[in-house]
Order: structure tokens, then sequence, then C-alpha cells
């Protein structure tokens, strides 16, 4: 009862791999269409199926398929072609809320878990899935006693799931967090038909708006972006949410990059260990929030977990308010094993021992450490700039596809 298994997501090789190196127990992605991401991140293909599990299977990460969105008659051939490809890979299961992806997926064997837009609310609704699923997850909308009661009446009547297990309830914990009751947005599909429900969101609730009123007045909405909320942190209530007996944690961003994944993942795993050990603290939850505040985010609130009126509005440009940035150096050129030496050839800006640096790429992730030296050439330097290689040492390897940032504040100077 005190397992809790933490999701990441992937929206990219960098950012699976960042995941797996940062205490992700499971990493959830798109494959080709018919995911709620289908337009805002990479997604895979199919073919990039069996690397992805190859990957997950020597961490002991579970793999899942998103095949959440709303589906059409036109696109069974596509559906079925992925559930099959994910049986014969091996994948772990697929999230799905249309019945006709459910359906198929059991008749293929493949697990499956509900996702948030089938937007389970009570635990009599769980019953009825809990023949098609054994995990599921549960309406945004919903407080933390309202989630301990679904949890509580699973536990009281013995619900369980295709494979014998008590149903496991999974929760979104961290990252955006859309206005609309489980997703259920039309916006983008009115004005430019382009269906949220189909993965192809134009984010129309990120914008600034005009009031107009009859006589043609307009009226800047002040301060506040009103239809854009702050994104979702629960690490500061954690130990309310797992007291509650939530055993599944998700991490929304599969649209976000490898170092937000990386931040965020590895945030929360100490979070979930520290409850698990009876070490959660408030200090540790400041320590990790400051982390959390560096990568990506539109400002934190609870969301809807202790029973707050939705009012958590982005207050200016829906942008990031990530306490630091990347600024791009350069591309990785060659390692060298025997040394731990890598070389990057500088494109941009320019390099100093004692600057925190960001190296990312499809195998190595997102890895950050501190400049302890440097090298140009064949000499130690205390700069490199734009068009010199310069090398210096990693504790992990470097390819030639990997790309170099620094980390600055965000509002330091990108010199």
């Amino acid at each position: 009862m005190n397992q809790v298994e933490l999701m990441a997501p992937a929206g990219s090789f960098e950012a699976l791999q960042a995941a797996l190196d940062n205490g992700a127990d499971s990493v959830y992605f798109g494959i080709e269409q018919l995911n709620m991401r289908a337009v805002s991140s990479i997604n895979f293909t199919e073919e990039d199926l069996g690397e992805i599990v190859r990957r997950c299977r020597e961490r002991g990460v579970r793999t899942y398929i998103t095949l959440n969105t709303i589906l059409y008659d036109h696109d069974m051939a596509l559906m079925r072609r992925i559930v099959d490809r994910a049986a014969a890979e091996g994948v772990s299961a697929i999230i799905a809320a249309d019945h006709a992806a459910i359906a198929y997926a059991r008749s293929k064997g493949v697990e499956v878990h509900m996702s948030t837009q089938a937007n389970i609310t009570n635990a009599e609704t769980v019953k009825f899935y809990s023949l098609f699923a054994d995990t599921m997850v549960l309406s945004r909308e919903l407080t933390v006693s309202q989630v301990k009661a679904i949890v509580d009446s699973i536990r009281r009547e013995n619900i369980l799931g295709p494979a014998g297990e008590l149903i496991q309830i999974e929760i979104f914990a961290h990252g955006a967090l859309c206005m609309a009751v489980s997703g259920k947005c039309y916006l983008s599909l009115h004005t430019h038909n382009s269906s949220a429900n189909r993965g192809a969101c134009r984010q129309n609730c990120r914008k600034k708006y005009y009031v107009t009123d009859e006589d043609g007045q307009e009226l800047l909405i002040d301060n506040e972006y009103i239809m854009s909320p702050k994104d979702l942190c629960t690490i500061d209530i954690l130990d309310q949410v797992l007291d509650a007996g939530v055993r599944v944690l998700k991490i929304e961003g599969r649209g976000r990059a490898a170092d937000y994944v990386a931040t965020t993942t590895r945030c929360y795993r100490e979070a979930i260990d520290a409850w698990k050990a009876g070490a959660y603290s408030r200090e540790k939850v400041e320590r990790w929030l400051e982390q959390l505040g560096t990568v990506y985010n539109r400002g934190f609130w609870n969301g809807y977990y202790l029973g707050q009126e939705l009012g958590e509005w982005t207050e200016d440009h829906p942008g990031s308010h990530a306490t630091q940035k990347k600024i791009y150096i350069g591309q990785g050129q060659n390692y060298f094993s025997k040394t731990g030496i890598a070389q990057f050839k500088v494109e941009a800006f320019s390099l100093a021992p004692g600057d925190e640096i960001l190296i990312t790429g499809p195998t190595t992730g997102a890895q950050t450490l501190t400049l302890a030296g440097l090298m140009v050439g064949d000499q130690p330097a205390n700069e490199a700039r734009k068009g010199d290689q310069c090398t210096f040492p990693t504790p992990f390897k470097v390819r030639p596809s990997d790309k170099l940032y620094k980390l600055v504040a965000a509002n330091g100077s990108e010199a």
C-alpha cells in the first residue's frame, strides 16, 4: 500500500532519457497522432517503439502510450495499428478514453489505463471501468477529500481490475492546467477548426483579451490572463495527496524540454521517497519549490485539490516564469572516453569556468554541471568565444548530436 508510481512525460528521446535518469517509475508518450499532444510535442513514430521499450526495460520502467483523443471512423485503422505494434513490442499499457480503443486493446491483451478525458468523478464510475482498466486517472476537478472517498470505496468494496488487483488511482501532480473540465475545450475548434480533443489545441486561453461593450467601448482585461491558469504544483501538499491513497502521480509536460522533465521528475522522486521514509518536511518543500521554479512554469497553485475556486490566473505574458533561462552555446564535436573530456564548438555567446551548463541529447538526456575548468585549443582558458573549439571534463559521455547551453538567471545578461 506504500508503493507510489511516478509517471514522467516523454515528448522526445531527450526527455525520455531525462525521465529515466531522474527516477521515473513509468513514462508516457504519443505515437503519431491520436494523442492529446499530437501537435505541441514531437511525438514518436511506430518505428521508435522498440528503442523506447528497450531503454525503459533496462531500467525497470513501465511504458504507456497515450491513445486518448476522440476517435473518428477514419482513425480506426491507425488506432489498431498502434495497439498491434504496442502489443508486439511489449508496451506496458495504453491510456485511452474512447471505447473503441479500450475494447480493441483489451482484445489484444494490452493493459488499459483510463484517461482523464473519461472524467471519472465517483466510485460507481470506477466500478464500471474496472471491467476494462487497472489504473484510472481521476478528473482534475476533484478535491483531495473526494479522491480519498473514491480510494476508500475501492478498498472497502474490493474493486478489482482485469489483472485481479485493486484499482490504482492516478492524479495529475504537476504541470500545465487547462481551464476546461478534464481538458474538454472547444475554443480552438470554434476559432480555428483545430480540435483540442484531437490533440490540436491552438491555446486560445493563453492569450490576452479585450472586453467590448454594446456601444463599442473596449477595455483590456487588466493584470490577468482570465482563461490561462497557473501551473499545477502539488509538491507542497504531497503528503495529503499520498495519505489520501493516490498511488500514481503524473507529471504533465510532453510539450516541454528535457531539462523540465529532469528537474520535475527529480524533485517529485525525492519528495515521494521522503514521504515514504517519514522525512517529508517544510524545509525540503521550500527547496523543491525553488528548484521547480528554475524550469518552465506559469507560476504555481494547488489546483482544485484543496477546494479552491479557479482564480489562480497567469498575471502577465503566459510564457515561462522560470527563474533560470538557457542560452544556446554550441554543438558537441567529440568525446575522449579515456580522459572523460568533451569537445564542443562554440556557436554563440561565450563560456567560462564557473558557468553552470546544461547538455542535452537523445541519448544523453539532460545533464547539468558547473564548469571547473576550460581549454581552448591545447591551452587553459578563462573564456571560450564564438568560433572556438573548447574542451572540458564531464562525468558522462557526450555525443556529436548533443547541444550545450549556459544556465543564467532569467533576468541576467546573455553575454
